[in-house]
Parts: structure tokens; sequence; C-alpha cells
């Protein structure tokens, strides 16, 4: 099982409690990375990346896209097992 900073894949979200799914499906970035998050997009924008913001950079957006991809599949499995109603419903 493929695991990045305690993150389960999609394949383990069924063996997963309920408890864990709900965690998963609130999940957000922490306020100091999300933070830094914004800093380096904003200076990516005005053309002002050192190499090592740039590596940064990086990482973070890879962060980011993982737990959204996380939360999005525990959403999906707590509309599933019922924990949660679909939006729009």
């Amino acid at each position: 099982m493929k695991q990045s900073r305690g993150l389960q894949t999609e394949y383990a979200s069924a063996e997963l409690s309920d408890d864990a799914i709900l965690a998963w499906a609130e999940y957000e970035m922490k306020p100091g990375e999300d933070r830094r998050l914004s800093d380096l997009l904003s200076k990516q924008q005005g053309g002002f990346l050192a190499e090592t913001e740039r590596l940064e950079l990086t990482a973070l957006m890879q962060l980011y896209q993982e737990g959204l991809l996380r939360k999005a599949q525990a959403l999906a499995e707590a509309v599933q097992r019922g924990l949660i109603d679909p939006i729009g419903s």
C-alpha cells in the first residue's frame, strides 16, 4: 500500500474506520504550509522565485494535490457508507 506523509491511497479507504474517513473528508493543509504556498505562488507570478523556492513550491503543490485527492476519496467513501449526504441532496 502506497503512503505519502501518512495518507493512504484510495485502495485502502474501504479499510479505514468511519471516524478516519470523516477526518480525511475534513482535511486541510496546515495553516503555515498554506500561507507559504500562497506566498510562493505570488512570487512565482511576479517572476521572482529562487531555485530553492521553486523546489519548495513544487513540494508544497504536490502535498496540496495529494491532500485534495485524499479528501475527495474520503468524501466519496463517506457518501457511499451513508456517513454524509451527497452534495446537492
